[in-house]
């Protein structure tokens, strides 16, 4: 799995045999987005429009949406709005501003109810305009020097004051007289130009009158994240993590699943596979307690890990499986033939395996019409502290188990316990599991209808 590939196959068969771990996974999801919406108060947005009139440049434009979101703008919205306990620093999260196509600044009002949204954004909106204003001269002091109003009182006087110059300068009776009523006319006109050039270059004239365009609608729905969308992205995150994690785990899994693996790390030669029907292995469950009831209703017990177990024929093709084995391994070992069957503990399916290997064993002729199949025994070694029992008149020791169970450090301390009892591993039987479901009813016909075979006694094999 390290090294595979990740395919839509794996991800199906993580969603078919933990399914129910997933729905749990799931539901607890929703839960806590459930939770977490109960802890954040509903949220209301609305909008309201500002149109600029007049050319722009982007970077006014940016300029403008941020003096819209500015701590004046907003510390007097908060003064105007007066809410009890909402100050401007608490407003100036819950307000944004974002320019919009044609010159149009959209102001953002966050709120716990739709009116508090709608009236937000209104004044925001209408602070902004009048601070806008202010800054382009459009409600300056009428006294100040600098600002257009008063230059134009300023040159009122002037005129007036140029006039009454003329009036003193004489009729026009002398030549000084008339050169000074002429440049008193010239600087009033001079004087008058300048005005006008200035009017038309004033940028408040074009720019200073901005324009809210009407009141904010009231929201009608929740501002994201809603309560619906932190249930469904509880409830998709905890499936995501949970398919992640097995993906994960399989990943840094260092169990081996090729018969060439297996092989090496045993060190000796495949025999065969056998079969062993899986619904069998759902009913007999190795362990019990409250643990494993959890494991049995969550799924846990079946491994998700390893590919659908195929059809199998029926019982008398899985009975041929086992027969080839004896007859591989009776030309394995020397006389008497007498072979220990080490199966790893916890291993059920090689466990179940062994047990039918036993039993066929003395049930009739091998394939090629010899007899004398080996006796076996059975014995299960724990892969935590591997112990196999000394050898006494076996000839070999067969390993029995499941792929992709056991890591390759536990399959050499097996076979490192096999040789400190002086039992050489003659051979390695993979057990898989087959669905026999088609077969089932013509098996229990068989078997009410046809005697059972005969099986040798103990001197066939037993198991310990």
């Amino acid at each position: 799995m390290s090294d595979d590939t990740i395919r839509l196959v794996t991800i199906g068969r993580i969603v078919r045999r933990r399914r129910r771990l997933l729905t749990l996974l799931v539901v607890l999801g929703a839960l806590v987005g459930f939770g977490t919406s109960l802890l954040l108060p509903p949220r209301y947005t609305t909008s309201a429009s500002v149109l600029l009139p007049g050319a722009w440049a982007e970077r006014e434009l940016l300029t403008q949406a941020q003096i819209a979101t500015s701590s004046v703008v907003v510390d007097r919205t908060a003064a105007s709005l007066r809410w009890s306990g909402v100050s401007g620093i608490r407003l100036r999260e819950q307000v944004t501003a974002e320019i919009a196509d044609g010159n149009i600044i959209k102001i953002s009002g966050t709120a716990d109810t739709p009116e508090r949204a709608q009236r937000l954004s209104d004044e925001v909106a209408r602070q902004f305009v009048t601070f806008a204003a202010e800054i382009l001269g459009d409600k300056t002091d009428p006294g100040a020097v600098g600002s257009p109003e008063a230059l134009r009182k300023l040159v009122e006087q002037t005129s007036r004051r140029i006039n009454e110059l003329a009036e003193t300068a004489g009729s026009g009776s002398s030549v000084e007289s008339v050169q000074t009523r002429t440049e008193l006319a010239k600087l009033r006109t001079t004087l008058q130009e300048s005005m006008d050039k200035l009017d038309k270059a004033d940028p408040s004239t074009e720019k200073a009158k901005l324009v809210v365009m009407g009141p904010a609608a009231r929201p009608t729905g929740e501002a994201p994240p809603t309560r619906t969308q932190l249930v469904v992205a509880g409830a998709l995150l905890s499936f995501v993590i949970g398919v992640v994690a097995h993906l994960s785990a399989a990943r840094v899994s260092r169990r081996l699943r090729t018969e060439p693996e297996i092989a090496t790390a045993l060190g000796s030669v495949l025999l065969g596979t056998v079969d062993v029907p899986a619904e069998k292995a759902g009913r007999r469950a190795g362990a019990r307690g409250p643990r494993a009831l959890a494991r049995r209703l969550l799924g846990l017990d079946i491994r998700w890990d390893v590919p659908t177990p195929r059809t199998s024929g029926d019982e008398a093709s899985r009975q041929i499986r086992y027969r080839r084995v004896h007859a591989r391994l009776r030309d394995q070992v020397p006389a008497p033939r007498r072979v220990l069957v080490v199966v790893p503990d916890g291993d059920e399916t090689a466990v179940r395996a062994a047990g039918q290997l036993v039993a066929e064993t003395g049930t009739g002729t091998s394939p090629d019409g010899t007899v004398g199949d080996p006796v076996l025994r059975t014995v299960a070694v724990s892969v935590s502290q591997p112990m196999v029992p000394d050898r006494q008149d076996e000839s070999g020791a067969v390993v029995v188990l499941s792929a992709g169970s056991w890591t390759a450090g536990e399959l050499a301390g097996i076979a490192e316990a096999c040789a400190d009892a002086r039992h050489d591993v003659v051979g390695i039987v993979l057990a898989g599991t087959v669905s026999d479901r088609p077969a089932r009813s013509s098996r229990r016909s068989r078997k009410a209808g046809a005697p059972a075979p005969a099986v040798a006694g103990p001197a066939a094999g037993g198991a310990e």
